[in-house]
């Protein structure tokens, strides 16, 4: 699912996204995803990912055009710049203050720019005592709450990938940020930094547990809630081929109808909301679970009203039906990846090119910012390029 004719929603939106791992990336993707004319700026000399792999496999950079750039160099700055010139954003991701150093910062650039959204990707943000100290995912989210409310009762806290830190409060409020400016700025005509901070965006997304929390109806003890495996007709089960079912049986009506399907009777667990019969209810869940195979309990379970659904392995989930119909999975140059989310009625969604090599747009870029032959020239033989 590749498309070279821009169709997308943000067809005409113009991006430079210099350097960064991680949420930065993500962001450029979903920018690029919907149509957007991203143009990412690699390090001379290495690839930006950290990941082992070709860059083909590193999806994140899906869509984009790379032009590979040593920013020590005052020359390659000055291509930055330009490119500033008719550009709508700049998204960065490095620690606060080092595209100041590189005499790239928000002052210098909206001075170019005054319209320019400039998008800063952190985690820990622009201010506070933390700002400047390194950090990941799971550090952002540990100071959020988030992953301390993540796991089974007794065990350790549960880390969900990098998908809470960089991907939703980090690559998503970024773009939601963006997306508000560029709102804002058709009323003042003018341009602003998005400071988007993962640790920020990890907290908002706790919003409603916080609320829940505040008002007692949440423990702040892992396993022990309705929504974190506390309940037993919201967890995950093993069945007897060591794979698992997902059960999310909330409302009274799939309840009931999951303790049917399961053999059990609805008088011995007639109180759904009953904490102290959790945990005698877990265990009957769970043997019962255990009797069949998962794909056995899928079957008994299709077209029941209920709310259970087979945990898919990532060899699996592509092939699953709904998924299929969907289309939630392309093939973009041999690499099977997720496909741009969300939906439009009119504006297309694509993949418009698979993830660039650093520097494979060198020339192009150049030529399109009003670079001559000669400027090339001159810009490869001082190493700017």
């Amino acid at each position: 699912m590749t498309q070279n004719a821009s169709q997308g929603p943000l067809t005409g939106l113009k991006v430079v996204e210099v350097g960064g791992v991680g949420p930065g990336p993500f962001c450029g993707m979903l920018l690029a995803d919907m149509g957007a004319d991203v143009i990412r700026i690699d390090r001379k000399h290495a690839s930006e990912s950290g990941l082992p792999v070709e860059r083909r496999f590193d999806v994140m950079f899906r869509g984009r055009r790379s032009l590979a750039l040593d920013l020590k160099k005052p020359e390659a700055v000055a291509v930055v710049k330009r490119l500033l010139r008719g550009a709508d954003v700049l998204i960065e991701g490095f620690r606060p203050g080092a595209m100041e150093r590189l005499g790239l910062g928000p002052d210098v650039c909206l001075d170019i720019n005054p319209q320019l959204i400039y998008g800063r990707m952190t985690g820990w943000g622009q201010s506070g005592p933390l700002a400047s100290a390194p950090g990941h995912d799971v550090n952002y989210i540990a100071l959020s709450g988030a992953l301390h409310a993540m796991g089974q009762e007794g065990g350790l806290p549960a880390i969900p990938l990098n998908l809470v830190g960089d991907f939703g409060g980090g690559a998503l409020y970024l773009a939601f940020g963006i997306l508000c400016a560029l709102h804002e700025r058709k009323s003042s005509g003018r341009g602003q930094v998005i400071d988007a901070a993962m640790i920020d965006g990890a907290t908002s997304l706790m919003s409603m547990i916080y609320g829940l929390f505040s008002a007692g109806y949440w423990r702040d003890e892992r396993g022990s809630n309705r929504l974190d495996s506390g309940a037993p007709w919201y967890a995950v089960y093993e069945t007897s081929d060591a794979r698992h079912v997902a059960v999310g049986a909330t409302e009274a009506t799939f309840y009931r109808n999951t303790l049917k399907v399961l053999g059990l009777r609805e008088e011995d667990f007639a109180d759904q909301h009953d904490r102290a019969g959790w945990p005698r209810m877990k265990e009957a869940f769970a043997r019962a679970f255990k009797s069949r195979s998962r794909d056995e309990w899928c079957a008994a379970f299709e077209g029941t009203e209920t709310c259970v659904s087979p945990v898919l392995s990532l060899a699996e989930a592509s092939q699953h039906p709904h998924q299929v119909a969907r289309g939630n999975f392309v093939e973009c140059a041999g690499v099977l990846q997720p496909a741009p989310a969300p939906r439009f009625s009119r504006s297309e969604a694509a993949i418009r090119r698979p993830p660039p090599k650093p520097g494979e747009h060198n020339r192009e870029l150049l030529l399109e910012a009003g670079f001559s032959d000669e400027d090339i020239e001159t810009l490869a033989r001082v190493g700017a390029i």
